[in-house]
């Protein structure tokens, strides 16, 4: 992802944008993504798992499509992973769906 301007400004390439559009077309991902990004802080993967009723396995699939496409960040502190919405290129990708 292309830096421009501002620290918080991304311009997504065409790939980057395309990696993000194949990943939420999963509703279940979508659904993911809405949770880590109500909260300001990160959220722990184990609440993900509590609220989707799916496999951990299921879940770390979902977990690993969102971080290719760039739209998380996961945190490890020993066993325990925690996930953050990176906003900045989440917003770089409403930017550009919207010039659509």
């Amino acid at each position: 992802m292309e830096r421009v301007a501002s620290s918080k400004s991304i311009k997504l390439s065409d790939k980057e944008f395309t990696k993000i559009s194949k990943a939420l077309a999963e509703p279940r991902r979508v659904q993911i993504l809405k949770q880590i990004g109500t909260s300001k802080e990160p959220t722990a993967c184990g609440q993900i798992y509590e609220s989707q009723k799916i496999s951990p396995a299921t879940l770390s699939h979902h977990i690993k499509e969102l971080e290719n496409a760039g739209l998380i960040e996961t945190i490890r502190s020993g066993k325990f992973m925690n996930l953050s919405l990176r906003r900045e290129v989440f917003q770089a990708y409403l930017d550009r769906l919207s010039k659509i």
